[in-house]
């Protein structure tokens, strides 16, 4: 407590509110951070944390003494990047010198994050005649001079990519497979290298659930040792997260990007072109037998690799003349998706179950399926040969070759164990059932209507049980949070009605199946949501006629002056309205910005968002969760309809085990609870909330906080009373 009353009070000037919850919230998680009791179970806590607690310095707190007193790092794992740089700012409060926090403090992405020096030699080298791209470059140049740690997500300007083009600037990023380690002549300087190595000296370090699940699940991929105390924020996405680190995709998109990192592109970067040979060919042990065996995997690997899909394999897939085995299976595959899937129009993806596949599909997994041991067989051999030089030569190894030989066998392993031997395990099973706990299905992707993979797909129903077996259970201490963990409709347990919504809080975060059960802490908030917020349902609008639902848009923002959060569950009905709206408003003298419309990235639109109070901002699931807009700049936010789930086949699956109708209840409350979250940031913020859609059931609203009414009420009414609540406007 006197950690955390020191980081409230750390910025002169700041206005303090009084937030005695977020005292009490401190001292509740602070259990994850007490010495373990038992090797193989972690002091967990599942914290829910109203909005206007605080609790990212509450959770700081405990986790700034716990690493100050070990010498370890405490990672904080967030779902959207948005909160990462929120907690990177509050770190100023433990940290105000820069130099200070730079020892401490690290925020780690994965590599695709972060910008490649050695991809902007060769972009100089190549284009710098070219005065477009010399201008370009130079641009970058000074930005590379300036940033902090590289971070083109988060720390190159959304305004700067759209003025110089993707190519010479988010083009720049490390891509998967292409690093040459230390072989790289940037090798001292490159950003990433230099986030993982101040990663092992700091106290705190800020990541994602995807990067931590990823390196835990693989023993450390760039981190040698992994931490032993978590914080995962944003707790209501470990599900989500941990459902895409622990999938096997055998797909077009998949198998196309390890053919690359295999043998190189077909065109491109010609530096690194030929793939894992160039990678490791300095690497290779200087015992004679164990150097020809290593350079013959190497050409085994090259060999059967070239049988994966190359460049154009989607416009083959799609004109019927695939190309080698997996493009044999994958178009067979696209071929029973088609035939079989209901809604071949629509823009969303395609699928159907995997039993009775058709004719020759089964005939062309085997063969698959054999061509992928071909592979597999020597890539494990590759990796034995390597990790034995570090046996074998552990007295001459320099540190930078034992560290890059370390980094080539962990990516192998990843790309072994965890991928081809999955695809393996796919191809040889395709027709019967998937494994126990798990779901397979065949799809066409699209985006925006177009197709742009298709692939045999691998789920666990419940995902958190891989994420508490292979991160969880390797940490000593555990803490879970977020605003939106629990759903008091979900039934009160048998303990009393205080437990509503523990157990599908637990279900959902893996903490039911912990060896133990989990200390739980509910801190509600301390805002008069009742006096400070309105929800409205708007009963006459067809939520099926874009001309009257752009029309209520319109009339909602003009009412409220601005401040407007316009919220969709589908990317062409955003653009339908945009279209509609954006003149209307623009001549009223209110600014329009749209994600999947304006070429800028999400975090710099909300930037742009909260900077002018007579703004509007369309967009999707990105801008429901993980944004902060305190004050006047949000102070309405419009639903175009229920965000009920979308009936895929994984979805209905977890709907049989979960609970049927009440799983999908459970979910659309949540996300309608975390979108009215980000309305009220403030003591002193007033803002409404209004839901587009007439067939919004009554066990819905039940989501929002104790006091507030729910009205339904037609949109001219609706109107008015946006316009008279927020006092701008006219009605």
């Amino acid at each position: 407590r006197r950690r955390l009353a020191a980081l409230v009070g750390a910025r002169a000037g700041d206005p303090a509110e009084e937030r005695p919850q977020q005292a009490d919230y401190a001292s509740a998680v602070s259990a994850a951070f007490r010495p373990r009791q038992h090797p193989d179970r972690p002091e967990a806590v599942l914290a829910e944390a109203g909005t206007g607690v605080g609790k990212t310095l509450g959770y700081l707190a405990p986790a700034s003494l716990w690493a100050e007193a070990s010498g370890a790092p405490v990672w904080i794992s967030t779902y959207t990047r948005n909160l990462q740089h929120q907690i990177d700012g509050e770190l100023d409060r433990l940290y105000p010198d820069r130099r200070d926090k730079a020892r401490h403090v690290v925020i780690r992405k994965g590599r695709e994050n972060y910008l490649c020096l050695l991809n902007y030699e060769e972009a100089v080298r190549g284009q710098a005649l070219d005065g477009a791209y010399a201008v370009a470059l130079g641009l970058m140049a000074r930005w590379i001079a300036a940033t902090r740690d590289g971070d083109l997500s988060g720390d190159l300007p959304g305004w700067l990519v759209d003025l110089i083009g993707r190519p010479m600037s988010l083009g720049l990023a490390d891509r998967r497979g292409e690093c040459l380690y230390s072989a790289c002549t940037h090798y001292g300087r490159c950003f990433i290298e230099r986030s993982v190595r101040r990663a092992r000296r700091a106290r705190i370090v800020v990541a994602n659930h995807a990067l931590v699940m990823v390196q835990a699940a693989l023993g450390g991929l760039d981190d040698t040792v992994l931490p032993l105390r978590y914080v995962f924020d944003e707790g209501h996405h470990l599900f989500d997260a941990a459902d895409g680190t622990f999938a096997a995709h055998l797909s077009g998109s998949e198998t196309h990007d390890l053919r690359r990192w295999l043998i190189g592109g077909q065109s491109g970067r010609a530096a690194r072109g030929r793939g894992l040979a160039r990678r490791v060919e300095d690497l290779l042990p200087a015992d004679a037998d164990a150097a020809a065996d290593a350079a013959e995997a190497l050409a085994q690997i090259a060999g059967t690799a070239r049988g994966l899909p190359g460049e154009g394999w989607l416009a083959r897939l799609v004109e019927g003349r695939p190309v080698g085995p997996t493009e044999q299976v994958l178009g067979l595959v696209r071929r029973q998706v088609r035939a079989r899937a209901p809604g071949r129009e629509g823009p969303y993806d395609l699928e159907c179950p995997t039993d009775d596949p058709i004719d020759g599909l089964a005939e062309a997994a085997a063969a698959l399926a054999a061509a992928l041991r071909r592979l597999h067989a020597p890539m494990r051999r590759l990796a034995r040969a390597l990790a034995g030089r570090l046996d074998d030569e552990a007295d001459t190894l320099d540190t930078q070759t034992r560290l890059r030989i370390e980094a080539v066998v962990r990516t192998l392993e990843r790309r072994t164990v965890q991928q081809v031997a999955a695809w393996i395990a796919m191809a040889e099973g395709l027709g019967r059932p998937a494994p126990p706990g798990r779901l397979d299905w065949f799809a066409v992707a699209r985006a925006e209507g177009r197709e742009v993979d298709a692939g045999f797909y691998r789920h666990w129903i419940d995902p958190t049980v891989p994420f508490i077996d292979q991160v969880a259970a390797g940490a000593h201490g555990l803490l879970v949070t977020s605003a939106t963990l629990t759903d008091r409709n979900d039934g009160a347990a048998a303990d009393g009605p205080d437990a509503a919504g523990w157990p599908a809080a637990e279900a959902q975060t893996g903490f039911a199946h912990l060896p133990q059960p989990a200390l739980r802490a509910r801190v509600p908030s301390p805002f008069d949501y009742a006096a400070q917020t309105r929800v409205l349902v708007v009963r006459d609008v067809r939520r099926d006629d874009p001309d009257q639902v752009a029309a209520a848009y319109r009339a909602l923002f003009l009412a409220s002056g601005g401040g407007g959060l316009g919220l969709f569950t589908a990317i062409t009905r955003l653009r339908a309205v945009h279209a509609r709206i954006a003149r209307p408003l623009e001549e009223a003298g209110l600014t329009l910005l749209a994600q999947h419309v304006d070429g800028i990235d999400p975090a710099t639109l909300v930037e742009i968002f909260r900077s002018e109070p007579r703004a509007c901002l369309l967009g999707t699931d990105a801008l429901r969760d993980g944004i902060d807009v305190p004050g006047p700049a949000l102070r309405l936010i419009v639903f175009d309809r229920v965000p009920w789930p979308r009936p895929t086949l994984l979805h209905k699956a977890r709907r049989e085990a979960f609970g049927k109708a009440r799983y999908d209840d459970r979910l659309t409350r949540l996300r309608l609870k975390q979108a009215y979250g980000r309305l009220i940031r403030r003591a002193d913020d007033r803002g409404v909330f209004v839901i587009l859609d007439a067939m919004t059931p009554t066990r819905l609203t039940d989501t929002f906080p104790d006091g507030v009414a729910v009205e339904r009420l037609g949109l001219a009414e609706a109107v008015a009373e946006v316009g008279a609540f927020l006092g701008e406007g006219t009605p």
